[in-house]
C-alpha cells in the first residue's frame, strides 16, 4: 500500500515551505552521496562530539535534519512530508511552519541525545521533524482520510493508519541501515518519540483560529 495524497480541498495557500523543505532534503542527499563518509562525519549530529564542543558543532543540529541514510529513508520521509506537511503549513502559515518544523527536529535530536549522550554514531534524518508534522496532523485533522494505492485500486484510508505505516517504514529502513553499515545506530526511536510529542504540544501554540476540520 502506497499513500498518494489526501483531501486538499480546504487548503487555502500554496505550500511553498513544504516544497522548499523537500527540495532541500533531496539536494542534501545528493551532496551527501557525492561527499561520502567524510561529508556525513562532518555534518551529521554526533552526540559525544556535540557535548564536547557545543559551539563548534552547533550547525550539525540543523544540517543533520536534511540528511538521510538511503533512498528508502529519503523517499518515505519526503512522501509523508508532501502528503501531510502542506495541510499543517496551511493551518499554521509559512513562517510559523518553518519554526515549527525546525523546533520539532531539534526536539527530536535532543530527545535522542538524552539517551545516547556518549555515542559516537552519526545521527541524521528528517524523521524527527516529520514525526512532529504527523503529530500536528493527527491533532488538527483527526478524521482525515488519505488516498492509498493498493494494487491497481485507489482506496480511502484513515490518516491514523497511514501514519502508522510510516512508523513501520522507519523500522524497516533502520534495518536496512544496519545491514549496510556497522556505524549505524539503527532507528533513533527516541528522536521519533521526541519529535512527535513536540509536534503535538507545539500545535496548541502554532495553530490558527480556524477550528479543527474533519479532513486534511
Amino acid at each position: 500500500m502506497i499513500p498518494i495524497g489526501d483531501d486538499d480541498t480546504s487548503r487555502r495557500t500554496v505550500p511553498l515551505v513544504t516544497y522548499a523543505f523537500i527540495a532541500l532534503n533531496v539536494l542534501f542527499f545528493f551532496v551527501e552521496l557525492s561527499g561520502g563518509d567524510a561529508f556525513i562525519g562532518k555534518w551529521a549530529f554526533v552526540p559525544s562530539r556535540f557535548l564536547a564542543n557545543p559551539s563548534g558543532d552547533f550547525l550539525t543540529l540543523f544540517t543533520s535534519l536534511f540528511m538521510h541514510a538511503g533512498w528508502v529513508h529519503l523517499g518515505g520521509n519526503m512522501l509523508y512530508l508532501w502528503i501531510f506537511g502542506d495541510n499543517v503549513e496551511d493551518r499554521f502559515g509559512h513562517i510559523k511552519f518553518i519554526i515549527f518544523y525546525l523546533l520539532c527536529g531539534l526536539a527530536a535530536t535532543f530527545a535522542q541525545l538524552a539517551f545516547s549522550h556518549g555515542s559516537n554514531v552519526p545521527n541524521l534524518g528528517a524523521s524527527g521533524a516529520i514525526a512532529g508534522v504527523l503529530g500536528a496532523y493527527i491533532l488538527l485533522f483527526p478524521k482525515g482520510k488519505v488516498r492509498v494505492l493498493q494494487g491497481q485500486q485507489v482506496i480511502q484510508m484513515p490518516a491514523l493508519i497511514v501514519i502508522g505505516m510510516w512508523i513501520v517504514l522507519q523500522f524497516f529502513s533502520g534495518i536496512g541501515s544496519i545491514a549496510n553499515t556497522a556505524q549505524t545506530g539503527g532507528v533513533a526511536y527516541m528522536a521519533h518519540i521526541g519529535g512527535f510529542l513536540a509536534g503535538f504540544v507545539l500545535t496548541f501554540l502554532f495553530r490558527g483560529t480556524r477550528g479543527a476540520q474533519a479532513t486534511g
